[in-house]
Parts: structure tokens; C-alpha cells; sequence
């Protein structure tokens, strides 16, 4: 760099020895805020900026009210650019000491505020919205998009330098960094060379993250033959090693150490195109992104962000002990900002933060929790373009604010899900694969499958080799990014077996269990279970259970919380009704449509929710506690007398989680006794419908457990017993066949035994040690 006759320009805004690794442990004595140290910005390669010259020509420079004025002055300039350092710090201190957000309540400058929140969390990173920039001044806007590797630092200097004049006696643990963010926006299939070394902002899921990697800044030599020091900064991704030694001028003496070396966090994150903006009959497009510092573990798989960052190139080496390198060279992102998108979703809550809402919002959440039709009403918003289903929205409300987390793992207690699982089945046509699309719509950590089109990898997780690293990585399914979400699986009756399987485990322990290409696991799969079945026959046939029609393992029945049907009635009445709200939903000015004056907002409705998962955490009290014991006996005391049974410890706990989800509805930290019998009726009303005998009519949850009713079970355990009588005056050993069996059987049975029935009931006099099943056709008497 060539030398100015402002040195201090030099010393205080120019990128080029802006944060070097030296000064982490250097004080800077001439500034303001000399205990908060630098800090490389590895996003940036701060290493790697263009040289700075003194401008030949006069520039243009910012005067106390904000205008351009010619310059006699000479100035740093960025060379190949038209960015003068001094007048870029300029001008961002302008902005913040003058910019005013155009819909702000008072004419306090916004930046000012983040400043002092800034003195206040002791957090160095300041959050600029580029629109905001552009709004103020065109000029810096276009030179921060085109130049973000000179421009950046220059802000990074000129927040600092005001920082510390206004607050000289904080102290934070880095030097402050501006993240621009809101930059224009391009889609992943139009970044093309016009871009490198641009700020550009993309949209996506992130699909995989790897492991923190430590990326070396600076390397700390010494000799071996004198033990003379040396450090070497990073240059364009190398580390040059000193050929020799400077005091006993030794060849190839030094030898690196690492304990003396600065490092950096780096992470790897792959961001693939969200559907919204992929081309039809078109694969998703990936980008991969590289997260620094602060930045790193910011996002996890399954989640929807927009990165603003740099799009860089790097070329590949043909070999590495040659210079030779290769036409085709790599892309990729380095991120500046993360920020989360779920503006028409559920607000996420991370792990150790909260969502601060304003006073006023929180005042609307607690009026609209002391309504006596909250309940109703928050539940007709969900899906309002499906008519009725009363119910059926209200357990899925109750399944977006989920039960009390429980933690009895220090008392050595088993594990108690506070997440709901929910299942539909029915006729086709009745709206059940709408409602689970407006679920996943809502929620943050959602995803969607179809029951027909997933395998039990892609649910759970699967073996890939990394692209980059070469090494054997496990790529998460749909169940594990849904964690602290909800996976919507439709066509769920026609998922295969193995498929089934996997969900036994997530549904009742919450966990995954991997083992797989020497990589043993368990990964958290706290997800809630909201599934869509159509029965085997395309029609419900109300003569049969729901296990028959819709051909489900009971062992994955009895996991769900609520069954629901959503059968299509032949009614007169309900068709016209139906046919009058589904014509009123395609034009404009209708009057029977749900949207009335009671109508909630989703916005309202959103931030309600995610205020009452984050804030409230209801406990049993002893009166709720009393009433659910009464209303679990009552239940059993039902099915006892006539020898069939009505509920299990299972329902027990869904009545738990039902009802402190209500109590977290009204924004009650304790679950009271209209929470329990809310709990009660619905639970009732979802057994009515997939619980009932078809044989008695009555409620038997065996259905869901064993898979028969009592009805069922008796005649089972009949013709049991008449094949025992039967097969009784044959010698043994003897081979019979089948249809022999059955023949005998049906001409000495007043009820007509079916082929199936048949098979059953051998089944278990082959567990008695009666007959063995040699094959489809005979069965030899023991």
C-alpha cells in the first residue's frame, strides 16, 4: 500500500489492518473502549482485500447536515473501486445518528436504540437492514452490495468509533460487527459469475449441517534449532511456512504449534431451494454456505432462514504439490446474517432465548384469554376453509400448544411425551389432507410425507458419504427435523411395514435409535404424530372396526391420543350446508363464509400460541388430579361389567396432556377442573367414533390395543373351542386339511365361519401346542 499523508485515516478505517489476528491480544491505546479487543472477521477474509491508494483526484466528501461536498483533501481509496473509506465511515455514522424508521412512533433514530440494547446485553453485532441503507443514501447502498469486503470493515470501524464515545467505559468481548441483512434478493438457479464477491440474499430449509470445524487464522512457528518465534497470517487459504529461520538462518527448522495458534469456528451449511421458488419438473437446487464465529450452531437442519452473505469462487488445485489450478471452480456463500423466516408461521423458540412481545401484545393475548369463547374461537380459525369438524380443530389446537415438558431424569424416572399425536381417517374427499396442509403451514420445525412416496430411511435416517470430506455422515429424515415440531405423514394406511415400524419408537420414547455403517446413535425425535388414513376399501364400512378398515397394527393405534373419523354422511341437509359454504369460497362478497366479525387473525393467533408454549407451563392441581383418577375408574368401571375394556394407562396420560394443553390455552399456570372435563369430552367424542364396537355398540378400547372388541374376542375364543371338540376323536398324529376343517366345522355351526376367522383360531391352538400349520392347505393333529 502506498503511503497517505493521513496516517490516522489509515490507523482507524482502512480493512487492511482492520482486526488482525495480532491485535486479539494487543490494546489499542489510542482509542476509545481499549480493553474490547479486535477480532478477525473470518466471513469476510479480512486478509484479502484489494490494495488502498491516496485518490488522485478530488473527492467528494459529507458535511454535518449529510450532503456531498467537494473535497480538497486527498483520500484513501479502495483500489478498482469507487469506495473512499473515510467518506463510506462518514457517511454510515450519518445513518446511524440520522435514520428514523418511517413508521416509528417517536423521531429517535433506530440505530441509536440497537446501540444502547447493544451497552445493555453486551452482544457486539449490530443488525443493519439494507433497505434501510438504500432508503438513506443510494450510493452506500450500491458500494455495500458491490464492494461488502471493503465496505463492511469501514462500518465495523465507524460503529465502534461511536460506540465507544458515547459508552468509553463498556467493555465487550469483541470489537462491534455489522451484519447487513434484507440485500437483494436472488434465487439460488440465477447466481451466476456477475455475483462473485457481491452481497446477495438467498432463501431455503437448511438440509444438513456439519460438525464445527476450527479453521487456523494465524500459525505460531518456532524453531527447533534456536527457538526463534514466527507467526504466519492466512493467505488465500494457506498457511505459508518461513523457508528460514531469521536468527540462526536455518532451512526448514520451524515447527508449527498449535496450542500457540489463533483459530476460528467454522461451519459448513447446505441450503437447498425452498418449493415456492423451484421451477416445475425441476430438482431443488443447493447452495452451500460457510457460518464463522458467532455464527456457527445459529441454524439447524429442517429450519426455513434467509442468508445474506457473500457469494465467493475458490478455485481447486489439479494436484496439491502443484500450482496448477483448475478451470471450474467452487461456490459458495459466506454468511453475514442469518434470519429465520416463518412470518406466516409459528414462532420458533430457541433453546435459551425468549421471544420478547411488546406490552401491548401481551395485553391483547391475556383480554383474549379471559373470553369465555377463546377455546371456540381459536379453534374455528384453524383451517376456516373447512366446514364444521368442530372437534376435530380443536384437537389439533390442542396439539399445537402440546402438554408440560417433563423432565424426571435426576430422579430416575422413566420418560413422559408432552407431544400429541393425532390421527384421521375416513371417507376420501373429506378434507383431511387440507387440514394437515395448513397445520404444516403453520408450524416452523413442520414436515410433510406421504405415506405412499416414504421409505423408513427417509423418516429416520440414512447413511450418505460427505461430498466434501469423503467421510461416512448420517443424514437426518423427516421425523428427527421435525423435532420440537410436528410431522404431517399423509396416505399413512399406505405406508409398508418396515416403513410402520420405525414410528413405534418416536411415538411413545421419542428417540431414534441408529445403528448403521459403524455409526450408533440415538437422535431426539420429539415430534407430534399428525397422520391421515383412508380405510382399505375406499368407503368405511361401519360393520367393521377401524382396524379392520383401515388395516393399521393396533400397536401403532394405541399410540395415538385421538382417533377421529371424518365420514361423509348422506344427509340432505349437511350436503346443502356443505355445498353452500364450498360455492361461497370462490367468489368475493359472500355472507355465509367464516370470516365474520369474531374472526381472529392468524397473526394474532400466531403469536398467541407461540407466547403460551414459551410462557406458560400448567401443573395438575390436587382437585384436577382427583378428577382425573374419577374419570379414569369411571372409564374402566364402564367396560368392567360387561367383560370388555374401555381404557388403559395410555389414556390416562392422553387425558394429562389434553388437558394441561387446555389449561396452556387459557394462559393458566395450574390445570383446574374445566380443563380436565374438556380433556374428558373430547377424548369421549374421538372414542365414540373409532372405539365403538360395531358388533355392541359400546365403546371398547381393545379395538385399538388388541385389535377386537369383546364381541369378537368371545366368538373368537367359541370356535376355539369347538375345533378343540372337533379334532378331539382323530388318532395322532394326523393330517387334515383346511377345507375339510372348515366344512365340518360350518355343518355342525349355527354362524356361518368364515376362511379367515378359520386361520385365526388355528393360529392359536398351534400356540396351544394342539395342531401344527404345515402349510396354506394342512395342519397335522398333535
Amino acid at each position: 500500500m502506498a503511503s497517505s499523508p493521513v496516517g490516522t485515516d489509515i490507523d482507524m478505517s482502512s480493512p487492511l489492518n482492520y482486526g488482525t489476528p495480532s491485535s486479539l491480544s494487543t490494546p489499542r491505546s489510542n482509542l476509545r473502549g481499549a480493553m474490547t479487543p479486535a477480532r478477525q472477521r473470518a466471513d469476510l477474509k479480512s486478509g484479502q482485500h484489494g490494495r488502498s491508494v491516496p485518490a488522485p483526484t478530488p473527492t467528494r466528501r459529507v458535511d454535518d447536515a449529510g450532503a456531498e461536498v467537494p473535497s480538497s483533501e486527498p483520500q484513501l481509496v479502495v483500489w478498482g473501486t469507487d469506495v473512499a473509506i473515510a467518506e463510506c465511515r462518514d457517511k454510515f455514522i450519518k445513518f446511524i445518528q440520522r435514520f428514523v424508521e418511517p413508521t416509528a412512533v417517536t423521531n429517535e433514530p433506530l440505530y441509536e436504540q440497537k446501540l444502547e440494547e447493544i451497552n445493555t446485553l453486551e452482544e457486539p453485532f449490530l443488525d443493519v437492514d439494507c433497505e434501510h441503507i438504500k432508503a438513506f443514501d443510494a450510493k452506500l447502498h450500491r458500494q455495500l452490495v458491490c464492494y461488502p469486503q471493503e465496505v463492511v470493515p469501514a462500518f465495523d470501524a465507524a460503529v465502534n468509533e461511536l460506540f465507544f464515545e458515547r459508552y468509553p467505559a463498556a467493555v465487550l468481548e469483541h470489537q462491534i460487527q455489522v451484519r447487513p441483512y434484507n440485500a437483494p434478493q436472488r434465487h439460488m438457479r440465477d447466481l451466476n459469475p456477475e455475483d462473485i464477491d457481491q452481497l446477495v440474499t438467498l432463501s431455503g430449509m437448511v438440509i444438513r449441517t456439519s460438525s464445527i470445524v476450527p479453521e487456523m487464522r494465524e500459525a505460531y512457528f518456532r524453531c527447533a534449532v534456536c527457538g526463534a518465534a514466527a507467526s504466519a497470517e492466512l493467505e488465500r487459504g494457506r498457511v505459508p511456512e518461513p523457508a528460514h529461520c531469521a536468527h540462526c538462518n536455518t532451512a526448514h527448522s520451524y515447527t508449527l504449534i498449535h496450542n500457540r495458534s489463533h483459530f476460528s469456528d467454522k461451519q459448513l451449511v447446505k441450503l437447498q431451494e425452498s418449493p415456492d421458488d423451484m421451477p416445475a419438473g425441476r430438482t431443488p437446487a443447493t447452495v452451500s454456505v460457510l457460518a464463522h464465529g458467532a455464527l456457527v450452531e445459529a441454524v439447524a437442519a429442517g429450519e426455513r432462514v434467509s442468508v445474506t452473505g457473500v457469494f465467493r469462487a475458490a478455485p481447486a488445485t489439479v494436484h496439491p504439490r502443484k500450482a496448477t489450478l483448475k478451470a471450474l471452480h467452487r461456490t459458495h456463500v459466506d454468511a453475514l446474517h442469518y434470519r429465520k423466516v416463518h412470518s406466516d408461521r409459528l414462532l420458533e423458540t430457541e433453546e435459551g432465548k425468549e421471544h420478547r412481545f411488546p406490552p401491548e401484545r401481551i395485553e391483547m393475548f391475556k383480554a383474549l384469554a379471559a373470553q369465555p369463547d377463546c377455546y371456540e374461537r381459536l379453534a374455528r380459525a384453524i383451517a376456516p376453509s373447512i366446514y364444521e369438524n368442530l372437534d376435530i380443530k380443536k384437537g389439533c389446537l390442542l396439539q399445537l400448544l402440546g402438554g408440560t415438558k417433563k423432565n424426571f431424569n435426576a430422579a430416575g424416572r422413566t420418560h413422559f411425551r408432552s407431544e400429541i399425536n393425532i390421527l384421521l381417517c375416513g371417507d376420501p374427499g373429506t378434507s383431511k389432507s387440507q387440514l394437515l396442509r395448513w397445520v404444516h403451514g403453520l408450524v416452523p420445525r413442520a414436515q410433510y410425507t406421504s405415506g405412499r412416496g416414504s421409505s423408513a430411511v427417509g423418516l429416520t435416517a440414512y447413511v450418505t458419504k460427505d461430498p466434501d470430506t469423503r467421510q461416512l455422515v448420517l443424514q437426518t429424515g423427516a421425523l428427527v427435523l421435525a423435532d420440537n415440531g410436528i410431522c404431517c405423514i399423509d396416505e399413512f394406511d399406505k405406508m409398508n411395514d418396515s416403513t410402520r415400524s420405525v414410528l413405534h419408537e418416536v411415538m411413545e420414547q421419542q428417540t431414534l435409535s441408529i445403528a448403521k455403517a459403524g455409526i450408533i446413535c440415538q437422535l431426539n425425535a420429539r415430534t407430534s404424530i399428525l397422520a391421515a388414513a383412508n380405510p382399505a376399501e375406499s368407503q368405511w364400512n361401519k360393520n367393521k372396526t377401524i382396524v379392520e378398515n383401515v388395516q393399521l397394527p393396533h400397536t401403532l393405534m394405541s399410540r395415538f391420543d385421538l382417533i377421529f373419523l371424518v365420514l361423509d354422511p348422506q344427509d340432505e341437509v349437511f350436503d346443502r350446508r356443505l355445498a353452500s359454504h364450498l360455492v361461497s369460497l370462490y367468489y368475493k362478497d359472500f355472507t355465509n363464509s367464516q370470516e365474520g366479525d369474531d374472526n381472529i387473525e392468524m397473526s394474532l393467533m400466531r403469536d398467541y400460541i407461540a407466547f403460551a408454549k414459551e410462557h406458560v407451563q400448567p401443573t395438575l392441581s390436587e382437585t384436577a388430579q382427583q378428577r382425573l383418577i374419577d374419570a379414569y375408574v369411571d372409564m374402566r368401571r364402564v367396560g368392567s361389567g360387561r367383560g370388555q375394556i374401555s381404557a388403559y394407562p395410555r389414556q390416562l396420560e392422553s387425558l394429562i396432556r389434553l388437558a394441561e394443553a387446555h389449561a396452556r390455552l387459557r394462559l393458566s399456570p395450574v390445570v383446574e377442573i374445566l380443563d380436565v372435563d374438556e380433556a374428558t369430552r373430547l377424548h369421549r367424542e374421538a372414542l365414540k367414533q373409532s372405539a365403538t364396537d360395531p358388533a355392541s355398540g359400546r365403546i371398547d378400547v381393545g379395538i385399538l390395543t388388541t385389535g377386537l372388541g369383546a364381541a369378537a374376542r368371545r366368538r373368537r375364543a367359541e370356535l376355539v373351542t369347538a375345533l378343540k371338540q372337533l379334532i378331539q376323536p382323530y388318532s395322532k398324529p394326523h393330517t387334515i386339511t383346511h377345507s375339510k376343517l372348515l366344512q365340518e366345522i360350518n355343518a355342525n355351526s349355527q354362524v356361518t365361519v368364515s376362511r379367515e376367522q378359520l386361520d385365526e383360531a388355528l393360529r392359536d391352538l398351534q400356540d396351544e401346542g394342539k395342531v401344527t400349520i404345515v402349510s396354506h392347505t394342512h395342519l397335522r393333529l398333535c
